[in-house]
């Protein structure tokens, strides 16, 4: 009876191993023949053993989204145990979406938002109702590694963003962003070899070829190596652009049983004609009508765009209680561009429009090390961490503005006319640097029923400013902050997580602006509070979230009397979250989130616009998202999403309001096997009725894309 109890126990395992793998998977695993023709034959049971260290967390059911991810230097871990907001998206969301960038992934959350329109310099996100700069996205967990404009994400496996200050689990970011973070994780080597080629095409006229090659080496496959390429030329969805990229990429790694080491190494290259630019309202009296999205603001405008980074981490295990990690990195990007300057703006749409020119370069050098300690007091398990981390950061620019302007409209735009003012180089204008140390330990109690984490992150931040025409300095900043930790999650019930944090996020006081009494002059760095509380439910298939959160910032304010530039007002966002993904039944699988904010400013100059909202966000916006795999045919699949942003004020004065949108995608993807070779052909549409809104940017808006159409064919060797 033993044995047959054994026995019976070890297939319920099984079976059940099989299942769970299965819901990840099946849905988009190319379809086999072998399969409807196998009989009788059971399926092959796959056994996966638990997350070794350094292993990314399994998808979660559907595969959209990852059961876990990493949260600075706290680690990695499942999602149910975080004291925060967090979304995984995988490498299957990436290539089912046909995500070119970060944003085009991140806005499956309603919390964010990107404030700028695909074609233009960049993506620079909102997350609950703040700017995050890309400046600001971790690679790795290192910042300063990407591009001050875009991440292609065909580089990528991972995408993880945390919602709400990041300071501390990341340390303070470069451009001292609040609002949440974002870390991407770049590809390893797979233990199952891949040699796949991907063509693509993009509306209206780009072609382009994809490569991702991926082996393991070693007697027990511990090293190895993955090489991403991308190159893509043609016309885009603006008249007259064109668009020339090409990125590439080199991971290796080696995963010993105490030993974890990576390398990466990335270069990626950008030639744009016809740039989807920017523009302020200006003097303006009213909002004007939203110009078509064919149409380029500033005729003629050009960027270039050049990135390149190397960086390595390695980690070892001492014993079971200790584990030494490091990393660093280093980075070079440049960017070359026309900038317009545009004036007199109308309701009606007309300006006057200059040409000038904005070159600027950053070169980046970060290091973070640390211990992990693992240990036990009283029957209170404890990990607590403590590390570095510096960062130094040199940037620099040449700007001229031609003399000449010429009258255009956002309807029948002017060509920008010629700069009268010879290019220069580039001469440094600020050096940035970013040290700290931090101590966090997270407690369980009560069989990881009762999970606290505290700690705090001191951080020196410095930085010299510099007049790039004569080299002189102009100012310096030497100041130090420190940005404390609370997080609690309580598990009522073993699928339910109630947690709540405070945080504080760091930024960059910055200098008073040109033209105030005070020009030039810097400021000490500042904190934004962060409340939030919520609860997690893991229903098997289904995660559903909902959370309150609160997050403060100082505003820099120019006082109308003495015209002394400052921090003596505040930002204050309040929240409400709700979110839900997973794989509803077999083969539909959703991700839906709401979120509705309630804005207001104080302090503002002279107090005229206290109780105001700040311009840029929205009362609210929504997502809905759905991937079916129609029973009939067998293979196919479609998908489709809603995303809508609520009206929002332009400023805080609350004069002007940008009115709501919405936009529709739609897709078809087909699976198969051709010559025994797996085939996956996807077609996506983006703003499939060619929705016409302005996305806005600080006190800039740029017109939306138009319809995109996107085509791919995917072939593994």
């Amino acid at each position: 009876m033993g044995l047959v109890a054994a026995a019976a126990m070890q297939a319920s395992a099984l079976a059940q191993s099989a299942t769970v793998d299965d819901d990840v998977h099946s849905a988009h695993s190319p379809i086999s023949t072998d399969a409807t023709s196998a009989g009788n034959t059971l399926p092959a049971v796959v056994i996966k053993a638990a997350t070794t260290p350094g292993e990314l967390p399994a998808p979660y059911a559907g595969g959209q989204v990852a059961r876990g991810g990493s949260i600075g230097v706290l680690g990695t871990s499942n999602v149910m145990n975080q004291p925060f907001s967090t979304t995984n998206y995988t490498e299957q969301m990436i290539e089912d979406t046909q995500a070119r960038t970060i944003g085009d992934l991140v806005i499956n959350n309603a919390s964010v938002r990107t404030e700028q329109s695909s074609g233009g310099f960049g993506d620079v996100f909102q997350i609950r109702g703040f700017d995050v700069q890309p400046t600001d996205v971790a690679l790795n967990g290192l910042y300063g590694m990407v591009s001050a404009a875009r991440v292609p994400v065909n580089l990528l496996e991972r995408v993880e963003v945390l919602q709400g200050p990041g300071s501390l689990m990341y340390g303070m970011g470069p451009g001292g962003s609040v609002g949440g973070a974002i870390n991407i994780v770049t590809k390893r080597a797979d233990d199952t070899p891949l040699t796949r080629l991907t063509a693509l095409y993009q509306s209206r006229g780009q072609f382009g070829l994809e490569a991702d090659v991926g082996r393991r080496l070693g007697d027990e496959d511990q090293w190895g190596i993955r090489f991403n390429g991308q190159i893509k030329d043609g016309q885009t969805g603006i008249a007259h652009g064109n668009q020339l990229q090409g990125n590439s990429a080199i991971g290796l790694d080696y995963r010993g049983k105490t030993l974890r080491w990576s390398f990466d190494a990335y270069n990626v290259s950008e030639n744009t004609d016809e740039l989807r630019s920017q523009i302020g309202f200006g003097t303006a009296t009213a909002v004007p009508a939203v110009p078509s999205a064919y149409n380029n603001l500033y005729p003629g405008s050009k960027l270039k765009l050049r990135d390149t980074a190397v960086m390595t981490r390695a980690e070892y295990d001492v014993n079971q209680y200790v584990t030494v990690y490091g990393a660093a990195g280093e980075h070079y990007g440049t960017s070359a561009q026309n900038f317009p300057s545009a004036s007199n703006m109308t309701a009606a749409g007309t300006f006057d429009v200059a040409n000038g020119y904005y070159d600027q370069y950053t070169r980046t050098k970060t290091v973070d090390a640390g211990l992990r300690f693992h240990f036990d007091t009283f029957g209170i398990k404890h990990t607590l961490v403590t590390g570095v981390t510096s960062l130094n950061q040199e940037v620099g620019y040449f700007y001229a503005l031609g003399s000449a302007s010429v009258p255009s409209s956002l309807y029948v735009p002017t060509s920008l006319p010629a700069v009268d003012v010879a290019r220069g180089d580039m001469q440094r204008s600020s050096q940035t640097r970013l040290n700290s140390q931090q101590v966090i330990d997270t407690m369980s109690l009560f069989n990881d029923r009762l999970l606290i984490t505290g700690g705090f992150r001191r951080q020196t931040i410095g930085q010299d400013n510099y007049d790039p025409t004569t080299g002189a300095q102009q100012s310096t900043i030497d100041q130090q902050a420190i940005s404390p930790l609370a997080g609690v999650v309580i598990k009522p019930l073993s699928n339910v997580s109630v947690y709540g944090n405070f945080t504080t996020g760091l930024s960059n006081g910055g200098t008073a602006p040109f033209g105030t009494a005070n020009a030039g002059q810097a400021f000490a760095p500042y904190k934004s509070d962060q409340y939030e509380a919520g609860v997690k439910a893991d229903w098997g298939r289904v995660m559903t979230s909902v959370s309150v959160f609160q997050i403060s910032q100082p505003n820099g304010v120019t006082d109308p009397v003495t015209n002394v530039y400052g921090y003596n007002g505040k930002t204050r966002v309040r929240g409400l979250e709700l979110a839900g993904y997973g794989e509803v039944f077999r083969g539909l699988r959703v991700m839906a989130s709401a979120t509705f904010y309630d804005p207001k400013v104080s302090g503002t100059a002279g107090g005229t616009q206290d109780g105001n909202e700040p311009g840029g966000v929205p009362k609210f916006a929504f997502n809905l998202g759905a991937d079916y795999d129609l029973p009939w045919v067998q293979g196919l699949s479609v998908n489709g999403r809603i995303i809508h942003t609520g009206a929002q004020y332009y400023d805080s004065s609350d004069a002007l309001r940008l009115q709501a949108w919405t936009r529709y995608d739609v897709g078809l993807r087909y699976g198969m096997r051709v010559a025994s070779k797996d085939v996956v052909l996807r077609a996506n549409v983006e703003n499939l009725f060619g929705s016409r809104y302005w996305i806005q940017q600080g006190t800039y808006v740029t017109n939306a894309a138009p319809r995109t159409v996107l085509l791919s064919a995917q072939i593994d060797f």
